[in-house]
């Protein structure tokens, strides 16, 4: 058990033993999870190719009637992802310090970014259809990730999520930094659902900012499912769980809005999101409470290693891919080609690129870090840099000459 079983942390019993590492030794890989990320991947893919209109031509209702009923809820996906965050954060930070938690998430975001931005924009140079890239500039800021903070368009409009998350970070950061204990996660939650219930009725940008409303309640139970998991369920905590579920659930039809457009929302019925939401917590339930970790399909941590690139480099250019050949490939087999190409693509950036280049960032930052931490840099090899004079001996030089 942790340092902080002590410090009014409930003591973990029955599975709840097994399921809890100690501090800072990450626990084994749930497949399940995996099977989650897969299933979120997908759909955001299948509503993106299936549910929007600007690929084909014409409307996607047209091109896929029977599909199209059940893509325009795709972008559910995205909400079940962060659900997916919110528990996959709160167990990569246990006893890890915050330079430790900066050099995994950096290392684990920007390699596959930083190819797909790559990626997008040579497509969408070499075919402007769907979308011209304003300039180089705009390209060089999106490398940044922070294009989104200082009104900078997105090379692909799928990355405004990665804002969304960085925001996360910098929140649980705060946590990091006091100690990740299950009280300082829980008073976290707490603090986090507070804030995002009174960000929309205060006039205040900052609060607004972080709060997250739309966003907040999945990244908030996905923490408590950690928890559960890590010790025990108990009142709190699905108390916690509860209340986001509520406050994801009034949240729909503004995503539905944002999502599909005013007109489109009016003529969807809303009530598959609301049922889509429910199983998406109740998996995450069942990961939280060990009913699914028979799920040990060998395939599924490979699949789910590659849905970070395949969410970055779908969209974009997938539908650019649509676009250009819509003429030439009828819409089925043109929808499964680009998925399958995708998918290719996704696993070539996650072996070529994601995975030696994360690598090297990570132990590149975690020197660095360590610099930090010592307070004393290691100094550059000799005849790197100038000597500079001690003070008497600068003295002595002309002012002229120095």
């Amino acid at each position: 058990m942790s340092a902080g079983g002590a410090a009014g942390i409930p003591r973990a019993g029955g599975r709840a033993d097994t399921a809890a590492p100690p501090a800072g030794t990450p626990g084994p890989r749930l497949a399940a999870l995996d099977a989650v990320r897969v299933l979120a991947a997908l759909s955001v893919l299948f509503y993106h190719y299936a549910a929007l209109d600007s690929a084909w031509g014409e409307p996607a209702e047209d091109v896929f009637p029977g599909a199209h009923a059940l893509a325009v809820y795709g972008w559910l996906g995205v909400e079940i992802f962060f659900l997916v965050s919110g528990f996959v954060i709160c167990m990569s930070a246990w006893g890890r310090t915050v330079g430790d938690f900066a050099v995994s998430r950096v290392s684990r975001l920007f390699p596959a970014y930083w190819a797909a931005v790559a990626f997008t924009s040579l497509v969408l140079f070499a075919w402007p259809e769907m979308r011209k890239v304003g300039s180089v500039s705009d390209v060089v800021v999106n490398l940044s990730m922070l294009q989104a903070g200082i009104g900078v368009p997105h090379v692909d409009d799928a990355y405004w999520t990665l804002f969304v998350e960085l925001k996360f970070y910098v929140l649980f950061a705060v946590v990091v930094m006091r100690g990740v204990t299950y009280r300082n996660c829980v008073l976290f939650c707490g603090i986090w659902t507070l804030a995002g219930a009174v960000a929309p009725a205060v006039d205040n940008g900052l609060l607004s900012f972080f709060a997250v409303s739309s966003a907040s309640p999945y990244f908030i139970a996905g923490i408590a499912f950690y928890l559960m998991r890590r010790f025990r369920p108990n009142a709190v905590l699905w108390a916690v769980v509860g209340v986001q579920f509520l406050l994801a659930q009034h949240h729909v039809h503004a995503r539905m809005v944002s999502s599909l457009g005013r007109r489109a929302t009016e003529q969807t019925p809303a009530w598959p999101a609301h049922v889509i939401i429910l199983l998406g917590f109740a998996l995450m339930a069942a990961i939280a409470l060990g009913v699914l970790d028979r799920v040990r399909w060998g395939w599924l941590p490979h699949a789910g290693a590659v849905t970070y690139p395949l969410y970055l480099i779908h969209m974009m250019a997938g539908l650019t891919f649509i676009h250009h050949f819509r003429r030439d490939v009828a819409p089925v087999p043109l929808a499964i080609g680009v998925t399958a190409l995708m998918v290719v693509l996704a696993w070539l950036v996650h072996r070529l690129v994601e995975r030696p280049l994360g690598r090297v960032l990570r132990d590149g930052l975690r020197r660095g870090v360590q610099d930090i931490r010592s307070g004393t840099p290691r100094p550059a090899p000799l005849g790197r840099l100038p000597v500079q004079p001690s003070a008497p001996e600068a003295e002595r030089i002309p002012a002229g000459r120095r």
